[in-house]
């Protein structure tokens, strides 16, 4: 069975390397370097892992499709999805694999066994609202709807190949297109590590997401009139 572990990037020079080699303890890496200005592409392929590259940087969604496509094409069978910046922990990636054997996708939780130590408050605040929202609107008991270290079986690529959305927006509308599939989704209990992270959130990326939400609320609400 091929697995491979898509890592999304922009500028992570200082934690890349090491990101990379973890994982790839665990499966092959491609690291989808999205525009970065820093070392992060040479650090990377350095540290054993295949680069793909965009011009400029088009968004952390776009990096994701760019890495389906790749996997598609190199016909992997189990995909890995986890952040660059060094929050995610590598050695989780085998109790997400062990959950696709009964679930169309995986997502590691920070908040199904306690809440994360260190995680900011707003991100917390944000978190709660957005996944008591995808809940709604998808019908998926789902504790962490924010988190990116997930990981899906083969046959439900195609379908997050083809989500419009190029931002942060991505990562919820796949969520949606998995209930609109049918597709199984279950949690998996991770930790992250919380530092002095730098955030690419924004203020145009907020409005987005805010429209994003009434988009959502107002596709459940059509569901609901009888035709």
């Amino acid at each position: 069975m091929r697995i491979i572990t898509i890592i999304p990037a922009y500028n992570e020079e200082k934690t890349i390397g090491k990101v990379v080699r973890w994982t790839k303890k665990y499966t092959d890496v491609l690291v989808v370097d999205d525009g970065s200005t820093d070392q992060t592409s040479s650090l990377a392929k350095n540290a054993g892992a295949e680069i793909m590259s965009h011009s400029k940087n088009l968004g952390k969604g776009a990096a994701i499709k760019t890495g389906l496509k790749y996997a598609i094409k190199e016909d992997y069978d189990l995909m890995v999805f986890l952040d660059g910046d060094g929050q995610h922990d590598p050695r989780c990636i085998p109790l997400l694999l062990e959950g696709l054997y009964d679930a169309d996708m995986i997502i590691g939780s920070r908040f199904l066994k306690a809440n994360p130590q260190n995680m900011p408050l707003h991100r917390r605040l944000s978190n709660e609202i957005t996944t008591r929202l995808i809940r709604y609107v998808t019908g998926y008991h789902i504790t962490d709807s924010q988190c990116g270290f997930r990981a899906i079986s083969k046959k439900t690529a195609p379908i997050f190949v083809t989500i419009p959305y190029n931002d942060y927006v991505y990562e919820s509308e796949v969520l949606c297109e998995a209930s609109q599939n049918s597709l199984t989704v279950n949690e998996r209990p991770i930790e992250c590590i919380y530092g002095n992270e730098k955030s690419y959130v924004r203020f145009r990326h907020v409005i987005h997401y805010i429209m994003f939400t009434l988009r959502l609320l107002l596709r459940k609400f059509l569901r609901r009139i009888p035709s």
